[in-house]
């Protein structure tokens, strides 16, 4: 968890895989680069084995570009197809059980605070809709309660969308899956509302067929949490194969979606505006000096 662990051996360079070599020379570690550089870094996920067009896969793929500093980043995550995306990636991953994603998470920040108290070491929990609002949803709420100091990142694809397509707490009312022939009989679960009522500092709402917008919203979040507190990001990351999405249409799914239902939206408290202001140079919350010519008498 640092450069040293991507370090080559003197005089053994030649013996080490290419793609191992490609990353050492071009990888983004110990650099500042962004989705727009797409093509000209190694990415630190280049490879994965989901199906066709899967959303998820490249909002993962933006996220992990997003990351301020990935080789000081470990991520978190739990049972679904996400796992076998994550677990690609040259950072660090923690695989933990179904529904205490949130907990695992909590216990490596404070311990990672206490090995390295002068280091930012980024802790970023990314799971399924199912592992965070259903199953660990205790869990993540009570991680937000605790003030965490780490970023929830919930990949919604509205389904159990692993293990044959069950409905979940983020699937929405009516819709009819394999395993929910009749349809589901309430509401969407308005997560957003929770982080901000369970004292989140910053919460984001997107559809990954913007991914400027993705990779600005996983800098603040991750920024914010390194010191002020918890953050949660929702993410719609649609399930082709369960809502037989074709693959060519996913991302015109995305954009119907996102005009429909899926807006995006950014809730920051004061703090954390002041703090991505003074400590990392936000313009655009940095407090403008009136103009004297512009101050009514």
């Amino acid at each position: 968890m640092s450069l040293d662990y991507v370090k080559v051996t003197p005089g053994f360079g030649k013996y080490i895989a290419k793609e191992y070599r490609d990353f050492v020379e071009h990888g983004p570690f110990g650099k500042q680069v962004s989705v727009t550089q797409v093509g000209t870094f190694k990415e630190a996920l280049d490879e994965h084995p989901m199906c066709a067009g899967c959303a998820m896969t490249l909002f993962l793929r933006l996220a992990i570009i997003a990351f301020p500093n990935p080789e000081d980043t470990i991520t978190v995550g739990t049972a679904g197809c996400g796992r076998l995306v994550i677990s690609q990636a040259v950072i660090p991953f923690v695989y933990g059980n179904y529904g205490d994603t949130n907990a695992v998470a909590s216990g490596l920040k404070r311990g990672l605070m206490t090995r390295f108290p002068d280091k930012h070491k980024d802790v970023v929990v990314l799971a399924g809709d199912g592992g965070l609002a259903d199953i660990g949803f205790s869990m993540m709420m009570h991680s937000w309660f605790r003030k965490e100091k780490f970023t929830t990142i919930m990949l919604d694809n509205e389904v159990y969308g692993n293990t044959g397509g069950q409905e979940s707490g983020m699937t929405n009312r009516g819709a009819v899956l394999k395993m929910a022939p009749l349809g589901k009989k309430f509401d969407k679960i308005d997560m957003p509302q929770l982080a901000k009522t369970a004292g989140c500092a910053y919460v984001a709402v997107v559809v990954p067929n913007n991914p400027k917008r993705v990779e600005n919203t996983i800098k603040k979040a991750v920024l914010i949490a390194r010191e002020v507190g918890p953050t949660y990001i929702q993410a719609y990351t649609s399930c082709n194969i369960e809502y037989a999405i074709p693959t060519e249409k996913v991302m015109e799914d995305a954009f119907t979606v996102e005009k429909d239902r899926y807006q995006f939206t950014e809730y920051i408290t004061d703090e954390a505006k002041e703090y991505l202001a003074t400590k990392w140079g936000y313009k655009e919350y940095q407090k403008k000096e009136l103009n004297p010519a512009e101050i009514k008498t």
